[in-house]
């Protein structure tokens, strides 16, 4: 009789789900007595960790993009959105993306990860207005977009302060040659990147040096209460004209229809435990998942590396309960962080290390090229940051050795972080 695993979404966890499970079962799949399916509502595989470099103009969006089939050659991938889960029958109904009859399909492992979505229903007129990253076609319509940005005389808004709402303003503001007032930063809180500033405030510091850099206006203590065609209304009655918004407004875990059983935290994510069960046959991670540190024993941050490897362990976990062995418990105790903010402009937390400049900048491009599904796509993008660079600075030396690609240079800074 043949087993089935069945992995919902096209993220992170997946991918690394699926790539642990292949090395450890090939027999058992090369003889039919596993399969795997995938239900994904898209196709392909969002890197998102180049989306800075999209945005800027840096890279083609389709280098950061690999079909889910290209990834993961073993499986079958089935391109439709998930109905229903029911737990107790084990089974899986979703809507084919062609509009074909709804199919189902049973389960003998079922993988959650189907991340989460901005809720940009929380401000009247977002939904529909502002683009968002987390849904299909979010990273190609702002790549769209963007490419419009220079031609527009109004401003671009970006809504949310996050580090990731940072690093596209500043990466639009750098698309735009660093032209003071050209996009617009709109954050609730007193200062933005609050989680940095919590915990690396010489990294916070940092990010706000580089967004005055490239002349993002930053607007704190404010917040988007409406937004229409022709722009987006503050808390304090500004109103910011613009016809691109970009929200940022942080996440919201998807709930599929069926699942309502399952235990969950205040935030919507489903409650793991230490080997990434939620019940009997069921694992959970990344967005979606509440996921403890082993050590902290506090939820891990909702971020790419984090989902990687809880995406590793639940795949080895689900091979072991296909071998009749236990699930081993979570163990990663995590690297750090980066983010950029132009070519050779970077912050990089690693293991309570600081780091600035283009040091962080490169330690940033090596660790995403090592995660990126596709090594075709990997090896293409340094020349292709490379050439992109060249023609827009106008540079004719470049500097392999530094991976710097040829930018001015800025001090790197490496300092130990208290605490």
């Amino acid at each position: 009789m043949t087993r089935r695993v069945v992995l919902l979404g096209g993220g992170y966890v997946t991918l690394h789900a699926y790539g642990a499970l292949v090395r450890r079962v090939r027999g058992m799949l090369r003889d039919g007595s596993v399969e795997i399916v995938v239900v994904s509502d898209n196709l392909v595989h969002n890197f998102h960790g180049f989306t800075g470099e999209v945005v800027s103009g840096l890279l083609p969006a389709h280098l950061t993009q690999t079909p889910l089939a290209e990834a993961m050659p073993l499986a079958t991938v089935v391109h439709a959105r998930v109905e229903h889960v029911d737990l107790s029958a084990r089974t899986v109904t979703y809507r084919p993306a062609d509009g074909s009859a709804r199919g189902t399909t049973s389960y003998d492992a079922l993988v959650l990860g189907t991340g989460a979505g901005e809720p940009v229903d929380e401000v009247d007129g977002l939904i529909g207005r502002g683009l968002t990253l987390r849904h299909p076609g979010g990273l190609e319509a702002l790549a769209a977009r963007a490419e419009a940005v220079d031609d527009d005389a109004d401003p671009v808004a970006v809504v949310g302060g996050g580090l990731a709402g940072a690093e596209l303003a500043a990466a639009l503001a750098d698309r735009c040659g660093g032209r003071p007032g050209r996009v617009v930063l709109v954050h609730r809180g007193d200062r933005v990147v609050p989680a940095l500033h919590a915990r690396r405030p010489r990294l916070a510091r940092r990010v706000e040096h580089e967004l005055d850099r490239l002349g993002v206006d930053v607007r704190t203590g404010v917040a988007v209460t409406s937004a229409d065609d022709d722009g987006v209304t503050l808390s304090d009655g500004t109103r910011i004209r613009s016809r691109t918004v970009l929200a940022t407004t942080g996440q919201r875990p998807v709930r599929l229809p069926g699942t309502e059983p399952l235990a969950r935290d205040d935030d919507g994510r489903l409650r793991t435990l230490p080997d990434l069960t939620v019940r009997d046959g069921v694992w959970a991670a990344g967005d979606a998942a509440r996921v403890l540190h082993p050590r902290t024993h506090e939820p891990v941050p909702a971020n790419a590396l984090w989902a990687i490897k809880a995406g590793d362990q639940v795949g080895r976990n689900v091979a072991r309960a296909l071998q009749s062995r236990p699930g081993l418990p979570f163990r990663y105790l995590g690297l750090g962080q980066g983010a950029a903010f132009g070519v050779g402009h970077g912050v990089a937390d690693i293991w309570g290390l600081s780091i600035t400049g283009p040091l962080a900048w490169t330690l940033r491009l090596v660790f995403f090229l090592r995660f990126l599904p596709s090594r075709r796509r990997a090896h293409a993008i340094p020349a292709e940051l490379r050439r992109r660079h060249r023609r827009r600075r106008g540079q004719t030396v470049l500097s392999d050795r530094s991976l710097d690609l040829g930018v001015r240079r800025e001090p790197t800074a490496l300092t130990t972080v208290e605490g």
